[in-house]
């Protein structure tokens, strides 16, 4: 069932410097639970026992937390090949951290953790390889979580907006680009409301800031934007 998927997986973070000769004997020796999911399905559930380190193999899905006000609030989302759950791997906490949600169609694998972090029995030689890629990919979460901590930090809705649409910016080294998010799920990730942020976004678009086409993204002037996130 898995190996129309292992293109996939070798792209995974996880697997990062694995020979593709290779990747089919690793995977049986770490043992993973091959699941699908239908359109909004739950893939994992906050509080509920932790099953294992998930890898995306199909389709799009999202992750967030719920606030003591029972807002849901997006922390990212996940594509093909990206990891979840991760953060607990090396913890004692045995609860999955956040709620995994499928966008569509989508199918996962979850690997026990001691499979990853406990004593090889084999003593294969990329054991070492995998607790190095699980520790580079923990300590890059950790930053994206700081980042967004930054989001939630500014207090003007256009301020949060400019904040997330300059890191993109950077990030993809053109002023044109594609959202990840759909609308919902942006607001969500900025915990604002969703109609408050399109209005906003109108309001950038007439002001000349910026230009919009679905997902598509133009910045039209960077210095006011830059100028934004201090108001």
């Amino acid at each position: 069932m898995m190996k129309e998927y292992l293109d996939v997986i070798s792209k995974s973070v996880l697997f990062s410097g694995v020979e593709p000769d290779k990747l089919q004997d690793m995977l049986k020796c770490l043992s993973p639970i091959f699941r699908k999911y239908r359109r909004n399905d739950l893939i994992t559930i906050a509080g509920e026992p932790f099953t294992g380190i998930g890898i995306l193999l199909k389709g799009e899905a999202s992750v967030s937390k719920e606030t003591p006000s029972g807002n849901r609030m997006v922390i990212h989302m996940i594509k093909p090949g990206d990891m979840f759950g991760e953060m607990i791997a090396f913890s004692d906490h045995s609860a999955w951290p956040a709620t995994v949600q499928a966008v569509g169609e989508a199918a996962a694998i979850f690997i026990p953790r001691e499979k990853i972090i406990g004593e090889c029995q084999r003593l294969c030689s990329w054991h070492r390889l995998i607790i190095r890629n699980m520790l580079r990919l923990v300590s890059n979460r950790a930053l994206m979580l700081n980042k967004k901590l930054e989001y939630l930090t500014i207090k003007s809705m256009r301020g949060k907006l400019c904040a997330l649409l300059l890191d993109q910016y950077q990030k993809e080294g053109r002023t044109t680009f594609t959202l990840s998010m759909n609308r919902n799920q942006m607001a969500d990730f900025l915990n604002v409301s969703r109609p408050s942020m399109s209005r906003e976004l109108s309001r950038m678009k007439e002001e000349g800031l910026i230009d919009y086409h679905l997902s598509s993204i133009r910045l039209l002037d960077i210095p006011a934007l830059k100028r934004a996130l201090d108001e």
